[in-house]
């Protein structure tokens, strides 16, 4: 069945005997494992008796077999199709590699006997097990068992019901309770495949012969093409059923939510459907609250930065802007600060549209123009309901920007998002709004300016030798640095990361402090006067620079600093006829 060496034994002795526990903390982790139910050596990690890779470097040489690192590891998706996925996650287990001698078997628990006589039941090989990190197991499972073909599967099913039906489609998926409807099947595994591949949005697209459904991942949307189109209006009106949207209606935009629940997480969706030249655009944004709210430590800011954040949200009034374009984390930011400054001595009221995240103690309110609610009237009355702290989710136009600065001079903190490209340019654009130059210039405190940025994939990073082009980023970002001998990193692409090099992302920001000068040029409304104040201040430290040091950290690539410094250089560094 398996390798001989692969022998039953207790982990919590050996543990003990090696020093690495004592006898109290084993019986600790045995009765708590009581209590869970999970395995001893996954309770003894938990508990921080031991760290996971002392657990498998043990494991490794009392059964002498290989430890694997499965970041680094190549893994085929055909070969790890090769166990059911049940199975697969039944046991935590994964087939990674197949020849002539048997399979090899990547597990969490290479103790467990059980399982491996079950996997060698089903496959018929010969077992030789291997050790690997449970997190990176269970990382791969989700990838390597897409959804991808289910999907096509399951369109190809409802395509055929439809076909030749006299049935009226709305009548067809309008029963809510009917989850083994294929609609819903297949709905559940679009949702399940976005979850998995960490997708921010999913985009469902009617062409004129066939159906695209794309999802957002890392800021790059990734396509799936079905040629059963004609499913694409059972699938939008079941997901405007879903968000209590007037079905009837074709022909205007409309917004909805909705929430659900996909492998134990809870997901609130954001939808807006748009009629196109063949049918309804349905874009979807998938909000995962399973984790609540971001504390500040762990939105990405560096230490410095989160220092010198945490000094101005605790000013007792004044303007606090956290600026950049749709999607770039704006939101987290903020919820993150809020999520500080929500103590029982503080009344906080927000307004929002719409509110993202339930907070306990916090009075939220979400717009509503069609009824009148609006930013500025909800602003209003928020000021008379005695508010330490008000958090206003975008200012969009003078209105909401002269009440927000008015808000932060008499006394009030004022928390707010605007779209600019950076920091620099977010007071004068609040001029540009029409607000008066002395209320800006009186008022708004502290500018954060924020990207997110890719990570280059640690299962396919190699060595990268800059560009001619990158050689000449180098020099405009970092004068005078020496940066002869530095390795830069690039992923060359691999199933982890959908061949694209990069997997995951982290926030880039940049921060400014207002003061006196910049405050004097804005009240002038000089553009070329704060930006150079901005640029001469010691601690500003411009988005383009901070990508640049996470390329040198090898977080990064030099293509991803490229795309950075090119959002913002035009509006920062380079002023029409003026000599910086």
């Amino acid at each position: 069945m398996s390798s001989a060496s692969t022998r039953k034994i207790r982990i919590g002795d050996l543990l003990v005997e090696k020093g690495l526990i004592s006898d109290a903390q084993l019986q600790q982790a045995l009765a708590e494992q009581r209590q869970s139910g999970r395995k001893l050596g996954n309770t003894l990690v938990t508990l921080g008796y031991v760290s996971e890779e002392q657990l498998l470097g043990l494991l490794s040489d009392q059964l002498q077999i290989p430890f694997v690192d499965l970041k680094q590891f190549r893994f085929d998706a055909p070969t790890v199709q090769r166990l059911p996925e049940t199975l697969a996650r039944r046991h935590r287990v994964i087939l990674l590699r197949e020849d002539d001698d048997g399979v090899l078997l990547g597990m969490a628990d290479p103790t467990d006997l059980f399982s491996q006589d079950e996997i060698h039941r089903q496959l018929n090989r010969t077992i030789k097990p291997a050790v690997v990190r449970e997190s990176e197991l269970l990382d791969i499972i989700d990838i390597a068992y897409s959804r991808a073909s289910e999907i096509a599967s399951l369109a190809e099913e409802l395509d055929e019901e439809l076909e030749g039906s006299a049935v009226d489609l709305t009548d067809f998926i309008a029963d809510t309770t009917d989850t083994d409807a294929p609609v819903m099947r297949l709905l559940q595994k679009i949702f399940e495949e976005a979850i998995n591949a960490k997708a921010s949005d999913i985009h469902i697209e009617p062409d004129e012969t066939v159906l695209r459904i794309r999802n957002r991942i890392d800021g790059v949307l990734l396509e799936q093409v079905m040629n059963e189109k004609r499913i694409a209006g059972a699938l939008v009106v079941r997901l405007k059923l879903m968000s209590g949207l007037d079905i009837s209606e074709k022909r205007m935009p409309q917004d909805g939510r909705f929430n659900l629940k996909v492998r134990g997480r809870n997901i609130d969706v954001r939808m807006s459907t748009m009629p196109v030249q063949f049918g309804e655009s349905v874009v979807m944004r998938l909000l995962d609250h399973t984790d609540g709210v971001l504390p500040l430590d762990k939105v990405g800011m560096p230490p410095n930065l989160i220092k010198r954040f945490r000094r101005d949200i605790k000013r007792p009034h004044g303007l606090i802007l956290v600026t950049g374009p749709t999607g770039s984390g704006k939101t987290t930011t903020l919820y993150g600060a809020l999520s500080e400054l929500n103590q029982p001595d503080k009344k906080i009221i927000t307004v929002e549209d719409p509110v993202e995240y339930r907070l306990p103690r916090i009075s939220q309110v979400q717009v509503h123009d069609r009824i009148g609610l609006t930013f500025g009237s909800v602003l209003r009355a928020a000021l008379r309901q005695d508010p330490d702290v008000v958090l206003v989710g975008e200012i969009r136009d003078a209105e909401s920007a002269e009440i927000a600065l008015r808000a932060a001079m008499t006394g009030h903190l004022v928390l707010s998002t605007l779209h600019t490209n950076d920091a620099v340019t977010s007071g004068l654009r609040l001029i540009d709004m029409g607000v008066d130059a002395y209320l800006v210039a009186t008022a708004l405190k502290t500018i954060v300016a924020q990207r997110l940025i890719r990570k280059v994939c640690d299962s396919c990073v190699q060595d990268h030798q800059p560009t001619p082009g990158e050689l000449q980023l180098l020099k405009g970002l970092a004068p005078g640095r020496e940066l002869d001998g530095i390795v830069f990193k690039q992923g060359a692409g691999c199933p982890r990361c959908h061949n694209t090099g990069y997997r995951g992302r982290v926030g880039v920001f940049e921060m400014l402090d207002v003061n006196y000068a910049m405050a004097e040029a804005l009240r002038e409304n000089n553009i070329a006067k704060f930006t150079r104040a901005a640029l001469k201040s010691p601690d500003f430290h411009p988005l383009g620079v901070s990508a640049l040091d996470l390329a040198l950290e090898g977080t990064t690539s030099l293509e991803e600093v490229a795309r950075i410094a090119a959002q913002v250089e035009d509006e920062t560094l380079v002023l029409e006829g003026e000599e910086l």
